[in-house]
Parts: structure tokens; C-alpha cells; sequence
């Protein structure tokens, strides 16, 4: 195999090139790492909420930019001064990276990096504001520090988390995104106590992981809510006990949760990203108090609103990003993969070649698919 250190390469990338509209398959060119990054073959990618709603615009991204924030994959080569990383290393590049210099890092309050969050990420470039790929001479975008829709990615070393090499990279890359942020809102932003009454709004990938934290964390009942029942029997598989669909009931749910929990959930997690729904979850929690979590990403417009009086009495409304997990704790949700305490295979329920991402996304719109995992090189 030809050494590629150095050099510029060419390979298949899905570029956005407008908003609601089809990704474009297209050849590109992604230069070599330069200080401090490095250059990742991706070998599989999987298709997130997140990615459509920069697709459909309901969050702002900037156009001609590679999607994509569930991948892994093997490192190719690195820059100048990389010291964790080699070639070869199994790796997930996350959009939740740390620099651990910055004031949010030392704080030790937050996985939010104000240094990878900032101007340059939102211009769709790499930490000294220019990219790495182009196409045709004229530049290609940057996405989340990820873009994963690329067979080949330049991320930040401290975008990046090396995992054991066993572990099957097409399962590891969702552990990029959708199920460590369900798993480690109950886990760790929660902190779900044994006994608990808990209630799942969405019983898409993030609510199913959701469940499965709290099924873990000793919760005695986990209510699914979902408007298609035909999930209710998939979210028994992770720990859910009961399903409820806000269809069967003319009284608002709230009040029917309420009667049903004696008073009120300890935990509610809306993972839909709808602000009704929020405050649904909110009015369903007990007073004195229930927690609710906050885990679906509304459009960037809406308002959350409610009586600050409930808040008085002890209710809590909690944001809850990528489960509060930093970076390199990623590895150990790898390894719990590995020793089976962590359901990761049953969230695939497609899998296909990147020339085929927009059947992809199709399925994620209709509510068909859970996760489509892209072979990158199939």
C-alpha cells in the first residue's frame, strides 16, 4: 500500500451543497494534517437527528460543508507535535472534543469546550480558520470538528478519543453521538436512583438509550411515551415497562401521568426536541422534586415557557449535551460494549454504502430506521 503521509488525498465524500436538498456524492481532495491534527480513514458512519436538522435548516449550518458526527475509524497519519495518536490507532472524532486548557475545561463543570466551540467552528473550519478539503480548487466545509460523510477526515487531536482496537468499528462509531448522549443523560446528568419512576418522550435511538440508563441505574418503572406503539415492544427489549400513547387519552397527558405515578415522575427525559412536548414532561414531574431533562434539540426559534413558580417549589429543568460525557471517557462506554453491559447492535437497523446516504436519511424521516450505519468503502 502506497505511503499517503505528506500528501494530498483524493477520495468520495457526501457534500451538502443546499439546504433540504440531497447530499452529493462527490471526489475531493483532503490535504495532510497540519500541527496538532490528524488524518482519519473512515471506515463507517452513521446517520444522526442532528445531521438532518442541519440538513433541513432548522439549525444553522453553513452550505458546501461535509455532515456527519457518528464515525470511526483509523488513523492515517498525524501533524506536527501529536503525541497520543500514531497511525493505526482505532479512533471516534467527536463534536464533543476538549482542549483541557481553556477556562470550561479547567472548571471541570462542563464537557463543553469554549475553545472547539469556537469562531472557527462555526465558519466550517479547523482551529486556524482554514480547511482541509476541497473539491476542484475551491474549498469544502468543516462540520461539528467530525464530517464523517468523508472516506477520509482531518479533526483536531483533541476532537479525538483512541478505543480499543477490537472493537467492531461499525458499532463503535455510535457511541460518536446518539447513544452516549441518551445513556449518560440518565447516568450521569440524572443520576437516576434505584426506584425511580421515570418517563422516555421518543423512543427513537436517544430515548431507547435513555431507557437503557435508567434500566441500569435500578429505575423500577421506565414509561416509553410515542405516539407509533409499534415502539413499545422494541423499547421493552431495552428496560422499558410500559408504553403510553398520548392518542389513547382525550385528557392531556400530564394529567394521566400524574394519576399514574401517584403524583408526579422523579425523571422526565424529552428526547424529542419539540417545546410542547417539553413542557408536557415538565407539568408531569413532581412538584416538590421531579427533574426534567431536556435532551431533543428544538429549532433554534422556539421558546421553552413555563411558571417559575414550579421551579420555586423544586421542580428542575436540566440541558443534558453528549450525556455530560467528556472526551476520553468515550473509551470506557467502548469497553462497557465489549463486556456486554452496553446494548450497542440493536440500535443498527440498516446498513448500506455511502453512495446510497440519502436512502439513508429517507429512512430517518419516515421513522423507519433507529441508526443506518454507512460502510464507507462499500
Amino acid at each position: 500500500m502506497a505511503d499517503t503521509t505528506g500528501k494530498t488525498i483524493r477520495c468520495k465524500a457526501a457534500v451538502m451543497r443546499e439546504h433540504k436538498k440531497p447530499l452529493i456524492i462527490e471526489n475531493i481532495e483532503v490535504a495532510p494534517p497540519k500541527a496538532g491534527e490528524i488524518r482519519i480513514k473512515i471506515m463507517y458512519s452513521s446517520i444522526c437527528h442532528s445531521d438532518e436538522n442541519y440538513l433541513g435548516g432548522s439549525r444553522p449550518w453553513i452550505v458546501d460543508s461535509i455532515l456527519g458526527h457518528e464515525g470511526a475509524g483509523i488513523v492515517e497519519s498525524v501533524g506536527e507535535g501529536v503525541t497520543d495518536f500514531k497511525a493505526g490507532d482505532h479512533v471516534i472524532p467527536s463534536f464533543m472534543g476538549q482542549c483541557n486548557q481553556c477556562r470550561t475545561c479547567k472548571s471541570g463543570k462542563t464537557n463543553v469546550c469554549e475553545v472547539l466551540k469556537g469562531e472557527h467552528y462555526l465558519k466550517g473550519g479547523m482551529l486556524d480558520g482554514t480547511v482541509r478539503f476541497s473539491c476542484n480548487g475551491k474549498p469544502i466545509y468543516h462540520y461539528l470538528n467530525t464530517s464523517t460523510f468523508s472516506q477520509y477526515t482531518v479533526a483536531s487531536e483533541w476532537s479525538c478519543v483512541k478505543i480499543d482496537p477490537a472493537a467492531p468499528l461499525d458499532k463503535a462509531c455510535l457511541l460518536g453521538c446518539g447513544i452516549a448522549t441518551g445513556y449518560g443523560s440518565a447516568i450521569n446528568t440524572a443520576k437516576v436512583e434505584p426506584g425511580s419512576v421515570c418517563a422516555v418522550w421518543g423512543l427513537g435511538t436517544i430515548g431507547l438509550a435513555v431507557v437503557m440508563g435508567c434500566r441500569n441505574a435500578g429505575a423500577s418503572r421506565i414509561i416509553g411515551i410515542d405516539t407509533n406503539p409499534a415502539k413499545f415492544e422494541l423499547g421493552k427489549k431495552f428496560g422499558m415497562t410500559e408504553g403510553v400513547n398520548p392518542k389513547d387519552f382525550k385528557e392531556p397527558l400530564q394529567d394521566v401521568l400524574l394519576k399514574m405515578t401517584n403524583g408526579g415522575l422523579d425523571y422526565a427525559f424529552e428526547c424529542i426536541g419539540n417545546v410542547k412536548t417539553m413542557k408536557v414532561a415538565f407539568d408531569s414531574v413532581h412538584r416538590c422534586w421531579g427533574k426534567t431533562l431536556l435532551i431533543g434539540v428544538a429549532p433554534i426559534t422556539d421558546e421553552f415557557v413555563t411558571n417559575p413558580y414550579s421551579v420555586t417549589m423544586g421542580k428542575q429543568v436540566i440541558g443534558s449535551l453528549y450525556g455530560d460525557y467528556k472526551l476520553k471517557t468515550i473509551s470506557n462506554l467502548v469497553t462497557e460494549y465489549m463486556n456486554k453491559k452496553l446494548m450497542v447492535d440493536e440500535f443498527v437497523t440498516h446498513k448500506m454504502s455511502l453512495d446510497k446516504i440519502n436512502d439513508g436519511f429517507d429512512l430517518l424521516r419516515s421513522g423507519k430506521s433507529l441508526r443506518t450505519v454507512l460502510d464507507m468503502w462499500a
